[in-house]
């Protein structure tokens, strides 16, 4: 049986699928890999694409129609998440433009509850420090690998909504998952155990699947790339525990009361037990 299994060109989404997609582990499907960039993904899980697919929280009450959530593979930032930053302090956020990574990331849903007032752009999210070097917009928010290297151009924090999150919150921040085709149901379960084997894999053999996240980690060193998929491949991506089934219907509950998001999407408790 052929799987379609799409994924973002990331350290952390390299890493937990390096062992699945190369043969390190036995498995009865033929895996085809897809890489494209998280906002592209998001969008084309609406039309069911992949049988697999890596996606922003924020898009799932989007595609909850044709997918399910994995309890696999979660990306969550504990006390830390996308990173505002500017050229100078910013206090005040009203009729700032900010550049934020595409409209389906979660770092768009958070940054939108913690601001309100303030002028959005979309840009590519390999291009947002870009944008604020040559200050072309007033601040941006950073996803991924960004979030380690912007000291390194001169560049201030004004708020890490990962940090904002837990202390208003007391809880991790959900910032993405996996989704499997409801056409896959009687799989899911082997499925979610395939990508854990796949992650536990990665943990065991470090250099080997730290070296071929290291292609995607534009701009980072070896040991800054380890910190970074050691950020996002964590007990949270291995199995979905309770801190982040509440956290997560806290983002959509508050999200939905602000008319952020369409619907609540529902998600089982049965997740917690897989």
């Amino acid at each position: 049986m052929k799987l379609t299994v799409a994924h973002s060109p990331d350290p952390d989404d390299a890493f937990m699928f390096y062992a699945l997609t190369h043969g390190k582990i036995k498995s009865k499907y033929e895996i085809e890999e897809t890489l494209s960039d998280i906002e592209t993904l998001n969008k084309e899980a609406m039309n069911g694409r992949y049988h697999i697919s890596a996606i922003s929280y924020h898009a799932l009450p989007y595609v909850i129609d044709k997918y399910d959530l994995m309890s696999v593979g979660s990306s969550v930032g504990d006390k830390y998440g996308p990173i505002l930053i500017s050229k100078k302090s910013l206090t005040n956020l009203e009729d700032k433009v900010i550049a934020l990574p595409g409209e389906l990331t979660t770092a768009t849903l958070v940054f939108r509850i913690y601001s309100q007032g303030h002028k959005e752009v979309f840009v590519p999210f390999d291009q947002i420090m870009e944008k604020v070097i040559n200050s072309e917009v007033d601040a941006g928010l950073l996803i991924h690998e960004g979030q380690l290297s912007y000291r390194n151009m001169g560049l201030k924090k004004i708020v890490d909504l990962g940090e904002w999150w837990y202390e208003r919150y007391n809880l991790p921040l959900p910032l993405g998952g996996n989704i499997v085709h409801k056409s896959l149901k009687n799989e899911r379960t082997s499925i979610n155990n395939l990508l854990r084997e796949s992650i536990k894999w990665g943990k065991a053999h470090p250099q080997e699947a730290l070296n071929h996240a290291m292609k995607f980690g534009r701009d980072l060193n070896f040991e800054m790339n380890e910190k970074f998929v050691n950020m996002y491949v964590n007990d949270y991506t291995i199995k979905f525990q309770e801190s982040l089934y509440n956290s997560l219907n806290i983002l959509y509950k508050v999200a939905f009361e602000k008319s952020l998001i369409p619907s609540i999407p529902s998600i089982p408790e049965e997740i917690l037990n897989e």
